[in-house]
């Protein structure tokens, strides 16, 4: 048991001295970063299925609720995306749509009420983070292309107080991509999740 936990320790010093890892969630981050030199391996895989994702998991959630999937286009349709990807800081609402089922999900369709979310700004990135619920994303969105952006975070669970260090742990680290889908609305895509499903949408609209 000891040995473990010296390895545990080990692996959290040498993380924790790595800015690329421990910033990727934090704003204040280095900006000259981009988000290839801080994507984990696993989370590269994730992102180049991003549309094998959307094939597995878009068939399963349209069965289980047909009128929610083809009465917003915009926000489940894979090739909707618009120019000015990058959402500017600000007070905002989300809700996360976990499509596809799988673990302890019990529809193919999970739909979660809006939350309080911000996006701060940090130089060219902006800082996102959901308030409230059991899952609450967190992490940097970095300029990529001019019609998405590239999202890498973590996710706090529960009664989490901080998210984790980017790097620490496979399941809770998060890769995704953001896209404007309308005015003033945009989404958060987030391929193969550890938890409920095979893709998560988190719709993102100004705070009223």
């Amino acid at each position: 048991m000891m040995r473990h936990t010296l390895v545990v320790l080990g692996l959290g010093a040498t993380l924790a001295g790595c800015s690329v890892y421990r910033e990727a969630t934090t704003p204040g981050m280095d900006t000259s970063l981009t988000w290839r030199r801080i994507a984990t391996d696993v989370d590269r895989t994730k992102l180049r299925n991003w549309r094998k994702a959307w094939s597995e998991a878009l068939p399963l959630a349209r069965a289980a609720d047909a009128k929610l999937i083809d009465g917003d286009p915009a926000l489940f349709d894979p090739d909707r995306a618009q120019a000015d990807a990058m959402p500017p800081a600000g007070a905002y609402r989300c809700r996360i749509f976990k499509l596809g089922g799988g673990g302890t999900a019990v529809s193919a369709i999970v739909t979660y009420d809006w939350r309080p979310c911000a996006l701060g700004e940090d130089g060219q990135l902006r800082h996102f983070r959901m308030d409230g619920g059991v899952q609450r994303p967190e992490g940097n969105f970095f300029p990529d292309l001019t019609a998405r952006v590239i999202f890498l975070g973590t996710l706090e669970v529960g009664d989490d107080s901080a998210p984790l260090r980017y790097g620490l742990d496979d399941r809770r680290d998060l890769i995704g991509y953001g896209e404007r889908i309308g005015d003033k609305r945009w989404r958060l895509v987030l391929p193969y999740p550890s938890f409920e499903s095979k893709l998560d949408v988190i719709e993102i609209a100004p705070a009223v």
